[in-house]
């Protein structure tokens, strides 16, 4: 079992992706994560992607909330307020991803809690960071991608920008989220000092695309759109780089001379292209490649590119996932018992990086709300019959009330 945050503490007050998963990431690598709900739970356990919902549980809840413990508190009665700042006291990382100014009205901003404890990590996510003339504007992954260029790079121009298909924003952002926290938790390892960390939808979006905008930013002559070809993988790529269809799928073809691909593809008109022309005529060239293509099966393509040795894939659904040798390989899809209604198994993405060889194990599955409220509570020194009480009067929600 990994243990390289073992004896980190980390209380999050997260909720639907971002923040969530940034935590996730940290309770991977052996961090005692406590996730702070409202009774009522938090977004994710709301709203599920696809309307997809197993077990009683969306898809939300299920990807990114694993290996963490779970208290609902109501944070607006005074005793919840309490219980949360003796939990915060017990922390070495508070996270949350409120819109800004949320966490002070609750009496949970970061120059209230370093007045606490100066050697805390206060870690927060937000739209579009915690000032200037967007802070107080709702952040999500589709706005954040019209916002700042993932769409327009995205799209081509016939059909017009496209944002990308998964919330590829929230899920960088997360990584980013959770590099911070470890960052100061390494600084505060050396000096003691306390850190606050910030990231945000706006910054995760344009460090996606640090080699686009890098290119752009800095071009002789910056190109009129940025938008991709039909065929073409983005506006910054010659050609072939991109995808083509075949008699019966779609191939990725990347870099590559071509001369190597007239030859392969027995297409003696890519000859007439210069390898400048790559990077000016991509349209042109890359419908003379798929003209080719579309005449031969994906597997007859691939068998004489791999002799050629030009690098390319088969485009693969999810269908070809699960059963990639690859995927299997590295354990990369997971399925472990579930804590839903009735314990039902899930399959989840496995943590993305592997330690000596070894990879994250899932010690909690993503657990029903309050299901570590009474455990919780009485590791913060309260007594049974306070504990029933604060239950029976709505401060706190227990896995027995769900």
């Amino acid at each position: 079992m990994l243990d390289l945050l073992h004896g980190v503490r980390v209380v999050s007050f997260n909720h639907f992706l971002l923040g969530p998963m940034a935590i996730q990431i940290l309770g991977d690598l052996g961090a005692d994560v406590i996730a702070v709900e409202p009774p009522e739970g938090a977004f994710q356990r709301q709203w599920s992607g696809g309307n997809i919902w197993h077990d009683g549980q969306g898809m939300l809840q299920l990807c990114a909330n694993r290996n963490k413990r779970s208290i609902a508190l109501d944070l607006k009665a005074p005793q919840g307020k309490d219980i949360a700042l003796r939990l915060i006291d017990s922390a070495d990382v508070v996270a949350e991803n409120f819109r800004p100014g949320v966490m002070e009205k609750f009496g949970f901003g970061y120059d209230a809690l370093r007045q606490r404890n100066a050697a805390l990590i206060y870690a927060s996510a937000s739209g579009y960071g915690q000032t200037g003339p967007y802070a107080k504007r709702p952040g999500q992954d589709l706005l954040a991608q019209a916002l700042f260029g993932l769409m327009a790079i995205t799209g081509e121009p016939e059909s017009g920008p496209r944002p990308v298909g998964v919330s590829a924003v929230d899920h960088h952002g997360a990584a980013l989220l959770a590099l911070g926290i470890i960052a100061a938790l390494f600084r505060r390892q050396r000096t003691g000092k306390g850190c606050r960390v910030e990231a945000s939808l706006m910054q995760a979006a344009l460090d996606l695309q640090a080699e686009s905008l890098v290119g752009w930013l800095n071009a002789g002559k910056r190109p009129a759109a940025v938008s991709a070809g039909r065929h073409l993988g983005g506006w910054y790529y010659p050609a072939p780089y991109g995808v083509y269809p075949t008699r019966n799928g779609h191939l990725a073809l990347s870099l590559c001379p071509l001369r190597t691909l007239a030859q392969t593809l027995e297409e003696p008109r890519l000859l007439s292209w210069s390898e400048e022309q790559t990077w000016t005529k991509q349209d042109q060239i890359g419908e003379l490649i798929a003209e080719r293509l579309v005449t031969r099966a994906t597997e007859e393509w691939s068998a004489l590119m791999e002799k050629a040795q030009i690098w390319h894939a088969r485009v693969q659904g999810y269908d070809d996932i699960v059963c990639d040798a690859q995927v299997e390989h590295m354990q990369a899809l997971v399925t472990v018992a579930g804590a839903g209604n009735t314990a039902a198994p899930i399959t989840v993405v496995n943590h993305p990086v592997r330690y000596d060889g070894q990879s994250a194990q899932i010690r909690l599955p993503p657990q029903r709300l309050g299901a570590q409220s009474r455990e919780v509570l009485a590791e913060l020194g309260f007594a049974s019959a306070e504990i029933d009480k604060f239950i029976r009067d709505g401060v706190v929600r227990a896995d027995e009330d769900s």
